[in-house]
Formats: structure tokens, sequence, C-alpha cells
């Protein structure tokens, strides 16, 4: 990439953030963000910030075991676009890679680039870019070669979604990158849609994993801060039917808490179900009754002992909840 292309690419920036459209685009916004918060120079070639092996142990460890959670689907998403010259990143929420697939053929040039576990991909760092854009705006993007801030990277076109936790925080973030000259327009929008998914994957999974004990449930509605049906809208409910989770998604479609969600809160009631109270404990009695029952073989008596009542005060039960 020659020094006049690096004098064009800084100069439409400089002419992009004094102009109109300043006002109205992200990514004019996250330009004026890299130069004016970050202090960096689009011409300027240092090399990129790489963390030490320690740290980079530390910062994976950090994670815990999402990077476990999304080997199946990092492993899926790279046998997907791995042919085109794409490599797969695991980015954590500082933008640093922590997990990477690409073809073996193809690793000089990522390498070279900086497209490789440990490097610093924060917005701080390296100006607007996929990673770091994605991590700063919280939303899936892509960055697609003269979008990025330096002029070193526009060789390159990112496409990013981030991922939050059990508890709506942000985690870390996909990345497929290529750095290929013949990459389509309308294969970055397939690409977009694969990473997405990918994302959602593995917040999925590791919702799960955060509430092993608890039933998942989907929820259905439309997130208002979006104006978008809300994907990923989980909720976790224990055996007493309280909600002892929720998704970033399901958080916003409810507009749910750390602090409301510290209290019990009844999954019907959440959800829009019956919330007579009186009803309601019936069909829990009638469902215990039912269960005991059918452990008992259907013996009246043995069931009456295990619920620690009399035949007759459980036949009276019976009567009263129709059960024969």
């Amino acid at each position: 990439m020659g020094t006049q292309h690096d004098g064009l690419h800084a100069e439409h920036i400089q002419s992009a953030l004094t102009g109109h459209a300043a006002a109205q685009s992200a990514l004019v916004a996250s330009w004026g963000r890299s130069m004016r918060l970050y202090g960096l120079n689009p011409e300027e070639k240092a090399p990129p910030n790489v963390l030490t092996d320690r740290e980079l142990r530390e910062a994976r460890d950090r994670l815990g075991s999402l990077v476990a959670t999304a080997q199946g689907t990092l492993d899926r998403l790279y046998s997907a676009v791995g042919g085109a010259g794409c490599c797969v990143l695991l980015a954590d929420k500082d933008g640093v890679p922590v997990d990477r697939r690409g073809y073996e053929g193809d690793n000089t040039t990522f390498y070279k680039i900086g497209l490789w576990t440990g490097v610093v991909w924060s917005e701080e760092s390296e100006g607007t870019n996929g990673i770091g854009t994605s991590l700063a705006e919280q939303r899936p993007l892509t960055i697609h070669r003269d979008q990025h801030f330096r002029s070193k990277n526009t060789a390159l076109s990112c496409t990013v979604a981030p991922i939050f936790d059990h508890r709506g925080r942000l985690m870390a973030a996909i990345d497929v990158s290529s750095a290929r000259s013949d990459l389509t327009e309308d294969f970055v929008k397939l690409i977009a849609v694969a990473v997405v998914d990918a994302a959602r994957r593995v917040e999925a999974e590791n919702f799960r994993r955060a509430f092993p004990k608890a039933r998942i449930v989907v929820a259905q509605g439309r997130d208002n801060a979006i104006n978008e049906k809300a994907v990923n809208a989980l909720i976790a409910v224990d055996e007493d039917d309280l909600v002892v989770g929720a998704s970033r998604s399901a958080r916003h479609l409810f507009a749910l808490t750390d602090e409301s969600l510290a209290s019990p809160l009844p999954a019907a009631n959440l959800l829009g179900q019956d919330t007579d109270a009186e009803r309601g404990f019936a069909a829990a009695e009638r469902s215990v009754i039912q269960r005991v029952l059918r452990n008992a073989g259907g013996n009246v008596s043995v069931a009456a002992t295990m619920m620690g009542m009399s035949r007759a005060t459980l036949h009276r039960k019976l009567k009263r909840l129709g059960l024969n």
C-alpha cells in the first residue's frame, strides 16, 4: 500500500469529520473517536500492540468456560467461510483475539497484518476496525476496507458480532476477516448473517451452562430498544417457577435488571400467563398429586403416606380436583 493511498485515505477521513456526514454516520463517529478521543493518526504505521504469552493466557482465563463453549460453533463457522480465504477469531471484550481458525496457506499474510491471537484490536489501539468498533458500539457490524481508520488496515474486510454473558454484559466477539481483494459485497452479507448466528449460538449455550438446573424458556416479543423481534430472549426458571436469570435480549424485552431479578419473580407473571393465584395453586396441587400417584403406582394409601396426609384427606382432594 503506497504513501499516495495513505495520504488520500487520511484526507478522506479528515474531510468526512468536517462535513455534514459527521452528525449522521456511525462510521464517521467512530473515525472521530479514533482521531479526537484516542489521538490516533490514520497514516501511522506503528506495529500493533501484542500481549505477552502470559497476558494472553490471563485473557483466556478471564473468559472462563466461554472459550470451550464456543469451540463447536467456531469450527462450523470456519468450515463455512474458510474456503473463501477468511479467518475466524474469538476476541475478548478488550478486543484481543484468544482463539483463531485459519487456512495454513494464509497464516503468513494474516500474521503480518495482525489478525492473530494476542494482538490488541480495540478501537482505542487500532482506530475504527471490525472487532474494536463492534465492541465499542455493542452491535454487529462490518468494517470494509477503506472504512478502517488506519491506512495499513484498509486491505481488510472484517465482520463482527458481540457476545453478551448470562447477565447481559459485554463479554466477547466473533470476527470473520478477509484480506482478499475479490471479496464481493453479497458474500460479505452472507458472512454477516453467519457471524450473528454464531454469536447467538454461543450466547445461548453459555446462558444454559450458567443455569444448569433451571428450565430455559424462550420468550417472544419485540425489543423496543431496537424495534425488532427479540432474539435470544432467554429466561431461566427454577423448580418453583421463579425467574432466576435473563439474557440481554430478555432484559431489554421485559425491562429487567440485576436488582429486579434479585427478588422472587414468578415466570407466569413475566410471560403474561395465567396469574390467578387460586387457579395457579390448584394447578400446582393437581400436578404434584398426579406425580405422586404415578410414583405410588396408583395406590391412594401409599400416595397419601408419601405426602404426609390421611387417605380420607387425599380422597377429598382427588374429588375436588376432579381426579379419579
